[in-house]
């Protein structure tokens, strides 16, 4: 009988071969850790992983096709052997030996917790931007606590409660599966931590450069909400979401992009309805985000 009292970790990679520079420091980073038993699979989204280390406990798995990010980390989620789940954006970068057994015991400490999510930090600037703080109220980086969404690219999962909620919307292809993940896992009665103290490298980029990037915004902020949402919170959580890109956005191009993914989210493809119980809108409301901002 094994005595390893170690955390078991399934570590999940995504590659398109697009990072040959960032990604093998982010795998070097990942094989680095320290007091973890670690299990990696590198998902090539549409290519045949290059770049990958050939040292045990390192796997590769190659999709003829980019099925896009949510259904490429089920593959390898599907892969990986551990207690917990980790999900690791292939330009990130573990500054220390430590994070991921730090991660796994703020997890073992408390059984509650789904899922727990260090401070993503740009390595240059220590910049924390506003996007990878999970809450509403973002402009302190710094201040720990319960949160109800997550940053799906650097983030740890208890095993048990990814597959219970049915793991991350495949289809969504890129942006909010997080949100869906993150409610659904608070619907099983479990809650998610931010952990500032715990720091993971990732650069500081804008995905806000292109039409697609406005036309799955909008299309995902309804499926979200048609597939979680009790239905009188449908119209106020996407008329919110509504009111605050007419503010933000004064590109036309980027208002129509967004018009036009909207209309295509209301036309269907969400997927199964599992409204969540007005248990969880209530959690979520006294956690500091009610489900319709």
């Amino acid at each position: 009988m094994s005595t390893d009292v170690r955390p078991a970790i399934g570590a999940v990679v995504l590659t398109m071969n697009d990072r040959p520079a960032d990604f093998p420091k982010a795998m070097a980073s990942l094989l680095a850790q320290q007091d973890i038993v670690l299990d990696v699979v590198v998902v090539g989204n549409g290519c045949f992983p290059e770049h990958v280390p050939e040292t045990d406990g390192v796997r590769t798995a190659a999709l003829p096709e980019n099925v896009g990010i949510p259904a490429g980390r089920n593959v390898g989620a599907d892969q990986v052997k551990g207690d917990y789940l980790f999900f690791f954006d292939n330009d990130a970068l573990l500054p220390a030996p430590d994070v991921l057994s730090r991660l796994a015991q703020a997890l073992h400490a408390d059984p509650q917790l789904a899922y727990v999510q260090p401070r993503i930090a740009d390595p240059d600037t220590g910049v924390t931007l506003r996007r990878w703080v999970p809450r509403l109220r973002a402009a302190d980086a710094q201040r720990p606590g319960i949160v109800t969404v997550m940053a799906e690219g650097v983030v740890l999962i208890r095993r048990s409660a990814f597959d219970q909620a049915g793991g991350w919307p495949g289809h969504f292809f890129l942006f909010h599966e997080g949100i869906d993940l993150a409610w659904r896992l608070w619907d099983l009665g479990l809650q998610g931590a931010y952990r500032p103290d715990i720091v993971v490298h990732h650069p500081a980029t804008d995905p806000a450069r292109h039409a697609t990037f406005h036309r799955l915004n909008a299309r995902n902020r309804v499926w979200v909400a048609r597939r979680n949402l009790p239905l009188p919170l449908i119209p106020i959580n996407l008329t919110t979401w509504a009111l605050l890109t007419l503010w933000r956005v004064r590109d036309r191009a980027a208002l129509t992009a967004s018009l036009t993914g909207f209309r295509e989210g209301w036309r269907g493809g969400h997927g199964a309805r599992a409204p969540m119980t007005w248990r969880t809108v209530l959690r979520l409301t006294r956690a500091g985000r009610p489900p319709v901002v």
